[in-house]
């Protein structure tokens, strides 16, 4: 019997038949399964494509502080339509540097929520999603941005006498979309800056994460600690210790005793001879 119970079952009745311990396998390797199967792979798409969408929808609050705090470029209407209504205006490269910083901000604080509210996806899934709904914020930004006031400013430039002063609502210069081969369009400047903040923000996230998996991993309870209690390191040349008080793994006392010098003579005694 006891020939038996040393054999394939004592795997199973050793430390990791803990209870906690067993239970903790047995979640990942469910969560791992479930990931990993075709129906696995398709809720973690469609759940993707649901935070990607709702990132994008909150491009349209930021679109229009974007109009709120990006100053609008004073104009004067003349035969050929809007002029600038000074010479070197500053307002749209105001308009551009609101645009990026508020970008900039945008993407960190997607790749904390996609971080902190997707602990499950973290790893590539985590960083696409975030990388994505970035980029979709910053084109829905931009264009709710832009249309703010740009009703009055095209009844103005049609209807007005010229010498009209107006004003045209923010729009970029340094980014937007142009057509790759005439089809494909991409976009380009500052409209990348909300990806390009979340990406680089959800890589730093993960690079200090202390977590191989970049997952919170369950931590051993103190029962499990009163079972398994660490091994006492002995003191340097102690009998089953290392040199370092590291355990040995031979029997205790397997170690050699050195051999004794032998005292020296008294005085007036004969040295012992030598050889």
């Amino acid at each position: 019997m006891a020939a038996e119970i040393d054999g394939p079952a004592a795997a199973a009745t050793g430390p990791s038949s803990d209870p906690a311990a067993g239970a903790a396998v047995l979640s990942a390797e469910t969560v791992d399964s479930t990931a990993g199967g075709p129906g696995g792979r398709g809720r973690v798409a469609a759940f993707g494509a649901a935070t990607v969408l709702v990132l994008g929808l909150l491009g349209a609050p930021l679109g229009w502080l974007w109009a709120a705090v990006a100053p609008a470029t004073p104009v004067v209407k003349s035969g050929d339509g809007a002029v600038y209504g000074q010479a070197q205006p500053e307002q749209p490269i105001a308009a551009d540097g609101w645009f990026s910083l508020l970008g900039l901000a945008f993407g960190v604080l997607t790749a904390l929520a996609v971080w902190f509210l997707l602990r499950r996806h973290r790893g590539p899934v985590g960083l696409v999603v975030a990388a994505a709904g970035g980029l979709a914020a910053g084109l829905v930004a931009w264009q709710v941005g832009r249309r703010v006031g740009l009703a009055s400013y095209q009844r103005l430039l049609d209807s007005a006498p010229d010498g009209t002063r107006f004003s045209k609502p923010a729009d970029l210069r340094a980014g937007g979309i142009e057509l790759f081969l005439g089809v494909l369009p991409v976009p380009y400047g500052n409209l990348l800056l909300p990806a390009f903040a979340a990406a680089v923000t959800y890589t730093l996230l993960a690079g200090w994460s202390r977590w191989p998996s970049l997952r919170p991993e369950p931590e051993p309870d103190a029962a499990w600690l009163a079972a398994h209690p660490p091994l006492p390191a002995g003191p340097a040349g102690a009998a089953g210790s290392g040199p370092a008080g590291e355990v040995s793994s031979g029997p205790a006392g397997a170690r050699p005793t050195p051999p004794t010098a032998p005292e020296p003579p008294a005085p007036g005694e004969a040295a012992p001879p030598r050889g």
